[in-house]
């Protein structure tokens, strides 16, 4: 098949564009690289690439010319850098979303997927039971009400013109090459530094961690489903977060004590005290769940990523 990938040079968007590729897929990616850019030289060179934002009309309309798929990953990521620019977090989201919709149509694209959050249920986190699609949603930033919008946004154009869509809710996602924005790798920095591990709040709050290996497994597998679908991807495991840097204080063998922090005002709705999913859907439709424990994967990314370097 032809796939787009919007985003497709960051972390998720990266891995799946390399996955795709070793499956003889015609992958192309737009991506602004305002955040760098993930994709291996190997794989970069086997992609058609365009440069630029996501909110052009045009050219995502050029470059999903031809496609079968559409994976729309493009977002603004990271609790502060979302926190401190919640206009442009909305603009991407919103904007971008509708150009790929408006693209997919004039270019008869079958399929998009596109990359949700399960920062969606917020609060309502709190219920015992593992989170499903059917729990009331509760999102209360700016990235989780755009996300939710687009949800609802992806689904009206299924009902009224056809469009075959996936929402897909990630679950605390993290594998080999992500960035510090995100927990599992500052964690790390910091352990190997010896440098004191921070943690925002008690460190009790609890999240569902999924592997990279495993979304991407979700990803492909949800390839070629009809109709219109909110799906989660996660690992149905609950850790804590003082747990996790425990165990990376483990694998890595560092000194570095945790350090308690009081969560800075602009994260607090971002700072929920539960949650873990349920992939039941996902196992329901395509017959797979994320099998990898946190563990596993940790040690997984500190054999890729870390071991070459020298601690102090």
């Amino acid at each position: 098949m032809k796939i787009l990938i919007t985003g497709g040079a960051g972390f998720i968007g990266s891995n799946l564009a390399k996955r795709l590729i070793d499956e003889n897929h015609e992958v192309i990616v737009l991506d602004s690289l305002l955040r760098g850019n993930k994709l291996d030289k190997d794989t970069f060179s086997k992609i058609k690439f365009y440069k630029g934002d996501v909110r052009s009309r045009q050219l995502v309309l050029e470059a999903s010319q031809g496609c079968d798929v559409i994976y729309h990953f493009a977002a603004v990521l990271g609790v502060d850098i979302v926190a401190d620019n919640p206009v442009e977090t909305m603009d991407v989201e919103v904007i971008g979303t509708r150009n790929v919709i408006e693209a997919a149509e004039a270019n008869n694209v079958k399929y998009i997927l596109y990359a949700s959050t399960s920062g969606i249920y917020s609060h309502s986190a709190i219920v015992k039971n593992a989170l499903n699609e059917e729990v009331l949603v509760d999102p209360r930033t700016s990235y989780a009400m755009a996300k939710r919008y687009n949800e609802i946004y992806l689904a009206s154009h299924h009902e009224e013109r056809g469009v075959n869509v996936v929402s897909l809710r990630f679950f605390n996602v993290y594998g080999w090459n992500q960035d510090n924005r995100m927990v599992v790798p500052r964690f790390f920095e910091q352990a190997i530094a010896n440098e004191p591990i921070t943690v925002f709040g008690t460190g009790n709050q609890t999240r569902d961690f999924t592997y990279i290996d495993d979304t991407v497994e979700a990803c492909v597998r949800l390839i070629g489903i009809k109709g219109c679908n909110i799906v989660n991807i996660a690992n149905e495991a609950e850790w804590c977060i003082t747990d996790l840097a425990n165990e990376i204080k483990y694998i890595t063998g560092s000194n570095s004590e945790i350090v308690y922090l009081e969560a800075p005002k602009n994260r607090y709705d971002y700072e929920v005290e539960r949650r873990v999913g349920s992939s039941e859907k996902l196992f329901k439709l395509t017959g797979y769940k994320p099998l990898t424990n946190l563990k596993s994967g940790l040690e997984q990314i500190y054999q890729i990523n870390y071991t070459n370097q020298i601690k102090i």
